[in-house]
């Protein structure tokens, strides 16, 4: 029988807690009003204000416009995180098809170009991704808020590492029984990419969810607006004696840690096998 270590277990609980104790108080505060958050402080104990609140931001209309719902914020950034998990999968797959299977000369550099790309972050290429899509009359639009983003270094490294690995007789095996270079993709590689999909689909869903910056370029229309940006709009709300609702914006962003929390939860085993897995 193992040894039980109380110091090891000590330690896992202390992280787990670390982890668990903001969420906990976010969901408790939500439950309170914002004037006794605002008196008071964060809470660790239920209030009894929850059902209105989340009902509240969920249905109520508000906004310049009056037109905006906590349900269609939500709409939005389930658009934004499942348009880029599912667009960056099928551009690096075919990057990385490309770059394995076709052998074309200077294929190496184009790679370390496109893996070249990680050092220019977001903030760097901002403006010239701007000026084209207002140039394409793309602004407060699901297209301008996806395209531009999706070219993926990071998940072109891992879709190309993993087509590396597959033996090349099943290449001359899909050869013989006359799969062409579409077929071969389709059938042979997409059914053994399962895995690394799941994998990838959850780093890029989580990115694509928690995009604030982009989303506040490209668009103006409070249509289009996500959560992150909704509970933003809550805190900066701060005119005269006004108290802001912090409440609301708790719960909002409780609501907003559940879609990537599911994401996780479903995909956890394939996610950890998609990233580990060596045996193909």
């Amino acid at each position: 029988m193992q040894k039980i270590k109380p110091f090891d277990h000590l330690i896992l609980i202390l992280g787990a807690l670390f982890l668990c104790v903001p969420v906990v108080m976010a969901l408790m505060s939500s439950t309170h009003t914002g004037v006794d958050i605002h008196s008071n402080g964060l809470y660790v104990t239920p209030g009894s204000n929850g059902p209105a609140t989340y009902a509240k931001v969920l249905t109520h209309r508000g906004g310049f416009t009056g037109d905006v719902t906590g349900l269609l914020m939500l709409k939005n950034s389930l658009i934004m995180g499942f348009g880029f998990a599912i667009g960056k999968i099928v551009l690096s797959m075919m990057a990385a098809y490309a770059l394995v299977y076709f052998r074309f000369r200077f294929a190496t550099a184009l790679f370390w170009m496109i893996f070249a790309t990680l050092l220019l972050p977001l903030e760097v290429r901002i403006m010239p991704s701007y000026q084209v899509m207002s140039t394409l009359h793309l602004l407060n639009s699901y297209t301008g808020l996806i395209v531009p983003l999706l070219a993926s270094a990071t998940g072109t490294f891992f879709f190309r590492q993993f087509f590396k690995s597959v033996p090349d007789e099943l290449l001359e095996a899909a050869r013989i029984d006359g799969a062409g270079p579409f077929k071969f993709f389709i059938d042979v590689l997409v059914p053994m990419s399962k895995t690394m999909m799941a994998a990838i689909f959850i780093i890029m869903f989580i990115y694509g969810w928690n995009q604030y910056l982009w989303p506040l370029l490209m668009t103006t229309d409070e249509g289009f607006y996500t959560l992150m940006r909704g509970i933003k709009s809550i805190l900066q709300v701060w005119v005269g004696s006004q108290i802001p609702d912090y409440n609301e914006a708790f719960a909002l962003a409780v609501l907003a840690m559940v879609p990537p929390v599911a994401v996780v939860v479903i995909f956890q085993r394939m996610f950890i096998k998609g990233l580990t897995e060596s045996d193909k």
